[in-house]
């Protein structure tokens, strides 16, 4: 007899396993094998799973109330919102469910700005080469990769592309209709390349020369994954607009677009919405993963185990250069680019093999998202699997 065909849309080549619990950094298949967690759901999980004190936030919220929408004041709203904005340069902040949506809020964001104060003609957004912004028909058109825009076209107007780091292509390319910049300051899915310092900073430079708007997509890189609250304050730079997600909701769909007050002046009631964004359940464990990263050491324990990673890194590298090439990205946002001959995902399928999941990424790349409570002697168990499995690797 045929096996009946799956109802779900085949957009994910998924692998065999199937969770039945988590615990810390660990997860659990039905029938008891544990495996170690680097992956955390593409940067998600930034607390591990099952924290207790966001288990007993959703649980306590989910009990008196989930959803009324925005026709009504929701104070969990106002105290995330305050709490954001206290620990950010942001003024103010519109919640949604997501990393894609809290990015399109930013670009139309950045459109209204410009008609309502800067110049309308200005409607175009410099992105970057290798940057991915989500799966939306306008933020595939800002990431500009071919790989993803197969099949969708014709791609929505209104970005222009330069080569990461690369601040002359950027000057060259700012035109008469060019309104801001977008830029991941550590990109995720593209290889985990981590802007230059300098690089930013030029670019906040450029934004202010030419009345040009500044937005860090830190869906991946914020709240705290690279041992501050967002990364790009490691380059002492401030933008117009960032937008968050993942790591905020700690498991829980949220994510947020913060704005200065300037900025976010282009919008008032009916210019922009969303249904679900900001609901009860969401404040309530968005407020309970501040709890843990900004009213604790959370931040100076990412900075203390990230500091371990990158020398386990380093001694990696050096033990089999034959396997891998080079470290990226910043913090417990890490990449491990594969030398040539060596394939990312069939080193990812053999780390899963051995117990440690892991993520590719562009540019042959493995990710390691570890939990921001990730241990020294969790980094060691995921290093010595690495090394492992390297030691078995076969170029192509």
């Amino acid at each position: 007899m045929t096996a009946k065909p799956s109802s779900l849309m085949q957009t994910y080549a998924r692998s065999d396993l199937a969770f039945e619990r988590g615990e810390g950094a660990y997860l659990f298949t039905g029938d008891g094998r544990r495996f170690l967690d680097f992956a955390s759901g593409i940067a998600v999980t930034a607390l591990g799973h099952s924290h207790p004190h966001l288990v007993k936030a959703l649980t306590d919220q989910a009990q008196k109330l989930w959803h009324t929408s925005n026709l009504y004041q929701v104070p969990g709203q106002v105290k995330l919102a305050d709490r954001l904005t206290a620990a950010t340069f942001a003024d103010q902040v519109f919640f949604a469910n997501s990393g894609v949506e809290a990015i399109e809020c930013g670009l139309k964001l950045i459109r209204k700005y410009q008609d309502d104060f800067g110049d309308p003609k200005r409607y175009r957004v410099i992105g970057f080469e290798g940057a991915f912004h989500g799966r939306t028909l306008s933020t595939l058109a800002a990431a500009g990769n071919e790989k993803y825009l197969k099949g969708y076209a014709p791609v929505v107007d209104g970005f222009d592309h330069c080569a990461f780091n690369n601040l002359n292509e950027v000057r060259a390319k700012v035109g008469p209709e060019t309104a801001a910049i977008l830029i991941e300051p550590v990109q995720g899915e593209g290889g985990m390349r981590a802007a230059d310092v300098e690089f930013l900073q030029g670019l906040r430079k450029v934004c202010d020369e030419f009345g040009l708007l500044l937005m860090f997509d830190e869906v991946q890189s914020g709240v705290g994954r690279t041992g501050k609250f967002l990364a790009h304050e490691w380059a002492g730079v401030t933008p117009d607009i960032a937008a968050i997600a993942k790591g905020i909701g700690g498991g829980f769909p949220l994510g947020a677009c913060l704005a200065t007050n300037k900025v976010a002046a282009a919008y008032g009631p009916g210019a922009h919405g969303t249904t679900f964004g900001g609901n009860p359940l969401a404040m309530a464990v968005g407020n309970a993963v501040l709890d843990v990263i900004l009213d604790g050491n959370l931040l100076e324990h990412v900075n203390k185990v990230s500091a371990h990673l990158d020398g386990r890194i380093d001694d990696l590298l050096g033990r089999f250069p034959k396997a891998f090439e080079s470290k990226r990205g910043k913090g417990l946002m890490r990449g491990i680019k594969c030398t040539a001959g060596i394939v990312n995902t069939d080193l990812v399928e053999s780390l899963r093999g051995v117990g440690l999941l892991t993520v590719g990424a562009g540019d042959n790349t493995i990710r390691l998202l570890p939990p921001l409570i990730v241990t020294h002697a969790e980094i060691d168990s995921a290093i010595d699997m690495l090394a492992a499995v390297a030691a078995q690797a076969k170029a192509a």
